[in-house]
């Protein structure tokens, strides 16, 4: 199975890919002008790359699980994305992200440290399937 790491922001939606359930690559981000352009850059990755499973960071267990959830769907929804979808918990993936790249890409709002938080979320995933 194919599988797409999505972290999921206002600004910048960071991205990972796994072919075979095993390694795991940070993708270059998608940098968020709008909503509409956002999902039509997310739909033709997921095409180009032929996607079966998105696999999308939350909060689990927090007061805005819910409220994620429901942000998550509405977006998913303009993909018009019919694979499989599940949700992995996010907590501090963006500070572990961030430990990784100890600090040299603290400032720069590119979206690397989205897309290594993403494969981070979906590194998380797959160690538990």
């Amino acid at each position: 199975m194919k599988y797409l790491g999505v972290d999921l922001g206002l600004k910048r939606i960071g991205l990972a890919y796994s072919a075979d359930g095993k390694i795991v690559t940070p993708l270059k981000a998608i940098i968020r002008r709008n909503r509409n352009q956002a999902a039509n850059e997310l739909k033709e990755i997921i095409k180009d790359w032929e996607v079966e499973c998105l696999v999308v960071g939350i909060p689990i267990g927090g007061k805005s699980e819910e409220e994620m959830r429901r942000r998550v769907k509405h977006f998913l929804s303009l993909v018009e994305f019919d694979g499989k979808i599940e949700f992995q918990d996010e907590s501090l993936s963006s500070k572990e992200a961030k430990e990784l790249t100890k600090g040299e890409l603290k400032h720069i709002r590119d979206g690397r440290i989205d897309s290594i938080s993403a494969m981070i979320i979906l590194q998380r995933y797959l160690e538990k399937i």
